[in-house]
């Protein structure tokens, strides 16, 4: 059996009774299941249907997120995800950069980089260059005044450690920034990059190893086995091509709002939910959620 989850956003949800019935019904699916009213149902088919992706494309059209994924073995004991433009709604070192008057060169490498156009540590490393000399105070009053969460994040965390799970955060990005997003938002552990400062300030350098693609793979397997669990056991959240790899390895693997060579790598893509889709995706309700 395959689950069919259909979601939308929380804020301007979209998904109508009718068309979630008519749905299930040209599917020939089991009884709907409302997860939260106008925003997520659920409902099972015996076999994925051979009109897929032209259904995604005209839910899509109207502010609706489709998945199909099998029903068995949903629910996740593990979540490994991205920080930047995913528990998070900013990239760091854009914001970093911006006070450091860099800001649009920088961004128009990160997006570059983001869709896989560049190679990671390459363009990491072009992009700290530009970061010398800034007082690393500043890291503080960015994090305060520039980076804000994406909504859903706490009770994602929240709900999946009330349920036994594990929670850890593995960014490309810096572990400045890691420290403070996974201490607010109940993250057990998270890894990063270390920016490297001198005399108070950035020198425009980064510690080696850069913890890039291979190294979010690297976590998937490490922290799985720490636990005693398999990589299909986890699902997977982030939106650059240097999360392709965790989001392939994990048991479900969501691309958030992700740039377009990310989506068109996964099968799971939430482009108007939050991060509640994820909970959604494994059949939790909306009175399911802690936090």
């Amino acid at each position: 059996m395959f689950a069919v989850t259909l979601l939308t956003s929380p804020d301007t949800p979209t998904l109508d009774r009718a068309t979630a019935e008519a749905l299930c019904g040209a599917w020939g699916g089991t009884a709907l299941r409302w997860l939260d009213p106008d925003v997520a149902a659920e409902f099972m088919v015996p076999a994925r249907p051979d009109n897929l992706w032209q259904v995604w494309d005209d839910v899509q059209a109207r502010g609706i997120d489709m998945a199909l994924q099998p029903a068995a073995g949903r629910r996740k004991r593990m979540l490994l995800a991205d920080m930047d433009s995913t528990m998070i709604r900013q990239e760091c070192i854009d914001e970093l950069a911006e006070v450091a008057g860099v800001g649009a060169h920088v961004r128009a490498v990160t997006a570059r980089a983001m869709n896989g156009e560049l190679d990671f540590e390459d363009a990491l490393r072009e992009r700290v260059a530009l970061l010398a000399g800034l007082d690393a105070e500043v890291i503080d009053r960015v994090l305060a005044d520039r980076i804000t969460h994406m909504p859903g994040g706490r009770a994602l965390v929240a709900t999946m450690k009330a349920q036994g799970g594990h929670a850890a955060l593995v960014s490309g990005g810096f572990t400045a920034f890691t420290t403070a997003v996974a201490a607010a938002l109940g993250f057990d552990e998270h890894r990063a990059n270390t920016l490297l400062v001198a005399e108070g300030r950035l020198t425009g350098k980064v510690a080696d190893p850069i913890l890039g693609r291979d190294a979010k793979v690297a976590a998937l397997h490490e922290i799985t086995a720490r636990l005693g669990i398999t990589p299909a056991e986890a699902i997977a959240v982030g939106d650059g091509a240097n999360d392709l790899g965790m989001l392939g390895e994990a048991g479900t693997g969501v691309a958030l709002h992700a740039k377009p060579s990310v989506q068109a790598a996964c099968d799971i893509r939430v482009n108007h939910g939050d991060l509640t889709a994820l909970l959604y995706l494994q059949g939790y309700a909306r009175d399911d959620f802690a936090g």
